[in-house]
């Protein structure tokens, strides 16, 4: 099979842009190294059709060896004519592939299986030819039985059943049998008690609500036509050899075969095509909840950091009292410590002095507060303190700290310390730098997806993982400061050479420069080709070692800066040398202008972080509780999560807010990430407040 062919044809991209990307990753070239690295060997193809173009040659081998199994197993039998192996080997896509083969799959025994052993096949075979005869009903039910198996088998059959349930097929859903409507488990799924939709419109989020309302034993889920006719009518059936006689005059006949034809659809077909339709939607629903959730992911893990400072993290509790710890810029710990301001007023006055003593001792910078149970009323506390210098105080998602507290990576990284302590670091470090902490999460555990443990989790485990090392390479990372969890995810580095690198950073110290990284144990070319760019080193004598600058470049930037009289380091200072700089000069058979105008950039702004700059947010300090809120105020909030259906939007009452796709603009909105964005700070105006239900209505029209 020509891979690259069918790829580039499916994918609407050029044959050889496909063909050399196939090469790259056949190579091992991991998806960032080559969207950065190796543009003009993929004519500038983005990480998204790079992936995708990986993501169908694996699905097309996985066909090639689903393939070579049943020309295997057909052969065996002994029943692989030529004119059959051409329509296997012709075949694009697993369904065809498998139709073809059912007449041929081993199988348990059934009805026809049984009428055959009986000797009922030579009735069925008169049958279908127009000859009547003098048969029982036994053998009349037996060649009917056939017959169905027949026709259920014919892949032109299945195809003609597959095009009517593509146009015509309803997505419905009704109360399961033997559910009491009043059980409480019936609550959360009511809106769907009664409902129909063409099933090629219905959108992901509602797929997967009434299949998780099924999976409940609360729902049953329908995908079918609501007629049966079309279908039935579409079928029909071949004898044995491969003909079927006219039977008009033979109406006795044609009655049998209407009969075993409706059977066959009723019996076998319809059930094995929904079953089908069913999968083709909920995979549908997948990818679009999967695509929502990596999107999510990715706002959040590139979400901007406040930077090196000096911080104090709590971890708010109204019973066990608030953790508090304080971190060095680095992000280490220095001290730990509980406070009770809940319990009484006079332990409310001890936790203003404790906060402003610790932030006076270890001159803190930033104050991180967690922004789940108590953390609205913790902010008041820190609003009381009188700090002597300036210090910001910033609401910090909790999401996932607890899973990262609770970790064998927290147990190695603070061995001494129990699960509140880490926490509290955890909050501190994600203001610091979000990315950093966050990969030490898994991703579904963040809290930013829409129906994250209904999806295919293997698919859900490698999109959230492509996204992981997307932001990952996409910021860079400080080769001699990096985690072994953040280093795990660059480019051809993987867990085991993470671990590598930070034992040989423990043992013989910081890392000089990039070349260092060949000293690692195991690193071996292949792999410093694929991380190199991605890896900074601050403290390098080359500068090219902080920037995004590949090694395999730094022969062609010496010549640069040559060129206009001047070394590497003054090149990058002096904006007005670089512009005398001509790039066609150095184009090369390997190196075009893309790559020439990325050096160019990264010459201006080495190791840029592509990150926003950091703001400080604040909920209104009047509104803490969900008491507190009134239709028609206008409010601050955080975008924290996004779905197909809207956003939800956090204002500070422990119960976020939801803008309805329909209310985020003046205009139709498809997609609400067209709108806002992960941790976007912004206005919202309150439409309705249910405070039995604990939901608030939000709109973001006339505020835009």
């Amino acid at each position: 099979m020509n891979y690259a062919a069918i790829i580039a044809q499916r994918l609407e991209l050029g044959a050889r842009q496909v063909e050399r990307t196939v090469e790259l990753l056949e190579q091992g070239a991991t998806v960032p190294f080559i969207a950065r690295y190796r543009k003009e060997v993929t004519g500038s193809l983005n990480e998204v059709q790079i992936a995708a173009i990986r993501d169908l040659l694996l699905r097309l081998k996985e066909l090639d060896k689903r393939r070579e199994a049943i020309l295997a197993s057909i052969e065996e039998q002994g029943k692989l004519t030529p004119e059959l192996r051409q329509q296997l080997l012709a075949v694009e896509n697993m369904t065809d592939l498998e139709d073809l083969y059912l007449p041929y799959r081993p199988k348990r025994r059934t009805r026809a299986t049984i009428a055959i052993e009986k000797g009922y096949e030579p009735v069925a075979d008169a049958i279908v030819r127009g000859q009547w005869g003098d048969w029982d009903d036994e053998a009349l039910t037996g060649a009917r039985d056939i017959i169905a198996e027949r026709v259920s088998e014919d892949a032109a059959n299945r195809n003609r059943v597959r095009n009517i349930f593509r146009r015509r097929a309803m997505l419905t859903s009704a109360l399961a049998r033997g559910v009491d409507e009043n059980d409480e488990k019936v609550g959360k799924f009511e809106s769907w008690l009664d409902w129909k939709e063409p099933a090629s419109k219905a959108p992901s989020h509602r797929i997967l609500a009434l299949f998780r309302g099924e999976e409940a034993g609360v729902l049953k889920v329908h995908v079918r036509p609501d007629s049966d006719d079309e279908a039935i009518a579409s079928l029909s059936v071949a004898s044995a050899s491969g003909r079927r006689a006219d039977l008009r005059s033979a109406p006795q006949c044609a009655e049998q075969i209407d009969l075993a034809i409706a059977d066959s659809y009723k019996r076998l077909i319809q059930p094995s095509i929904e079953t089908e339709f069913r999968n083709l939607l909920k995979e549908k629903a997948d990818r679009e909840a999967i695509r929502v959730f990596a999107e999510n992911l990715r706002q959040l893990l590139l979400a901007a950091p406040m930077g090196q400072k000096r911080t104090l993290a709590i971890d708010p509790g109204f019973r066990t009292g608030c953790k508090v710890v304080c971190l060095d810029a680095q992000g280490q710990l220095l001290h730990n410590e509980t406070i009770y301001p809940f319990t009484s007023v006079r332990e409310e006055r001890a936790a203003v002095n404790k906060l402003e003593a610790l932030v006076e001792a270890f001159q803190i910078e930033a104050i991180a507060i967690g922004n789940g149970t108590a953390g609205r009323e913790t902010e008041e506390v820190v609003q009381r303190c009188r700090f002597k210098n300036k210090v910001i105080a910033v609401s910090v998602s909790e999401a996932g700290a607890s899973v990262y507290s609770a970790s064998d990576v927290a147990r190695k990284e603070f061995p001494d310390y129990d699960v509140t302590v880490r926490g509290a670091v955890s909050i501190g470090r994600r203001l610091m730098d979000p990315l950093s902490e966050l990969v030490k999460i898994d991703p579904k555990s963040i809290g930013v997806g829409q129906y994250q443990h209904d999806v295919d989790q293997k698919m859900l485990a490698e999109s959230l993982s492509d996204t992981v090392v997307s932001c990952v390479n996409s910021v860079g990372v400080e080769l001699n400061t990096a985690s072994r969890e953040l280093l795990s995810y660059v480019s051809g580095i993987g867990s085991a050479l993470a671990d590598k690198i930070v034992e040989h950073r423990n043992k013989n110290g910081a890392f000089a420069d990039r070349q260092g990284l060949k000293k690692v144990k195991g690193l071996g070319d292949k792999a410093f080709e694929q991380c190199a760019g991605f890896l900074r080193v601050r403290e390098s004598a080359n500068p090219l070692d902080r920037s995004a600058v590949h090694p395999e470049r730094y022969a062609l930037v010496e010549r640069m800066a040559a060129s206009v009289g001047a070394d590497v380091q003054t090149l990058m200072k002096d904006k007005e040398l670089r512009s005398h700089i001509v790039l066609a000069d150095f184009v090369s058979d390997d190196c075009g202008l893309p790559t020439l105008q990325d050096i160019m950039k990264e010459l201006e702004k080495p190791g840029l972080d592509p990150r926003a700059k950091f703001e400080v947010f604040e909920f209104d300090k009047n509104v803490t509780r969900i008491e507190d809120v009134q239709a028609g105020m206008v409010l601050p909030g955080i975008v924290t999560n996004i779905t197909a259906f809207g956003a939800f939007v956090d204002i500070g009452v422990h119960q976020d807010g939801l803008v309805h796709v329909s209310q985020m603009a003046n205009r139709r909105v498809n997609d609400p990430s067209e709108v806002v964005h992960l941790h976007q700070h912004l206005k919202v105006k309150v439409l309705d407040v249910d405070l039995r239900r604990h939901r608030i209505s939000l709109t973001l029209k006339g505020l835009e």
